[in-house]
């Protein structure tokens, strides 16, 4: 019965989706057949043209993750958003499209941080025959493209490269970093509804503690560089180097808010970050 109720509201949370706008969105223009290689350009696609931010909790605005909201933000808005946000999105045109989809949660782990709850969202995909999973909402060293759910298969994504591992039933993403393999996340196979995230949705949103309260975030991948911003420092990463830049002040980060991630304010827009965070 779960299960039969999770396809009804996975149904229903991708029926109200605008297709046509979405990929318009990530300038997509390829295939539609739900099969490995429209899996692939459309995960690219989204991940280099939908930024990763937390700008609206610096804005003190709400993080709503039903559907509507998704695409007034993220598509006709032509912003950005994190992990839930990014991810039930993806997930509602993978399932308009075809593909089985299965929503899961996971701990994040990257530097070694102290155990957190459990407050990021992946996919588990289905695509001839095979099972990948698809993340484009991570930020980070996040992926480009799908892994396969294969344990030890190392996949390289132009200058990164990962793999999933598994120990005693909990599975984990991993990257590829001078030489050494680093955790990133890690979760397990039981399937969540969309509704499932608000908890930890609000938790990163509004807790004292979640670094997404304190620290501002903007982040967008391409094939050859990362570009992340945290707070006024600017970092370029290229896999084999990486770069970093303090911005001179508010107004210049604006600028590169629009500059290099297409994120547009209005001048004299501030967010409420911490500049020791």
């Amino acid at each position: 019965m779960k299960q039969v109720t999770a396809e009804i509201q996975d149904a229903r949370h991708s029926d109200a989706l605008d297709l046509d706008a979405y990929l318009g969105r990530v300038g997509y223009s390829g295939s539609m057949q739900p099969v490995r290689a429209t899996l692939e350009a459309l995960h690219l696609a989204h991940a280099t043209r939908i930024p990763f931010e937390n700008l609206d909790i610096l804005l003190k605005r709400p993080i709503r993750l039903d559907l509507a909201s998704l695409q007034d933000k993220l598509v006709r808005g032509r912003r950005g958003g994190y992990c839930f946000e990014q991810n039930l999105l993806f997930s509602s045109v993978l399932e308009r499209l075809g593909y089985p989809v299965t929503r899961l949660a996971a701990r994040v782990h990257y530097r070694n941080r102290p155990k957190v709850p459990r407050t990021h969202i992946l996919l588990r995909v289905e695509a001839e025959g095979a099972v990948w999973i698809a993340d484009v909402g991570f930020g980070l060293e996040g992926l480009l493209l799908p892994v396969p759910f294969v344990a030890g298969c190392e996949a390289r994504q132009f200058a990164w490269s990962y793999r999933v591992v598994e120990s005693d039933g909990e599975w984990a993403l991993q990257s590829l970093r001078n030489g050494s393999w680093t955790d990133l996340y890690s979760f397990t196979l039981d399937p969540c509804l969309p509704v499932d995230f608000e908890p930890a949705n609000h938790y990163t949103a509004t807790h004292p503690d979640s670094s997404f309260v304190r620290t501002l975030t903007a982040q967008l991948p391409t094939p050859e560089v990362r570009y992340r911003l945290r707070n006024r420092e600017l970092v370029l990463d290229r896999g084999a180097s990486v770069t970093r830049r303090v911005l001179a002040d508010d107004d210049e980060l604006l600028a590169v808010l629009a500059e290099t991630f297409g994120l547009h304010f209005p001048a004299g827009t501030r967010f409420a970050y911490r500049e020791d965070a």
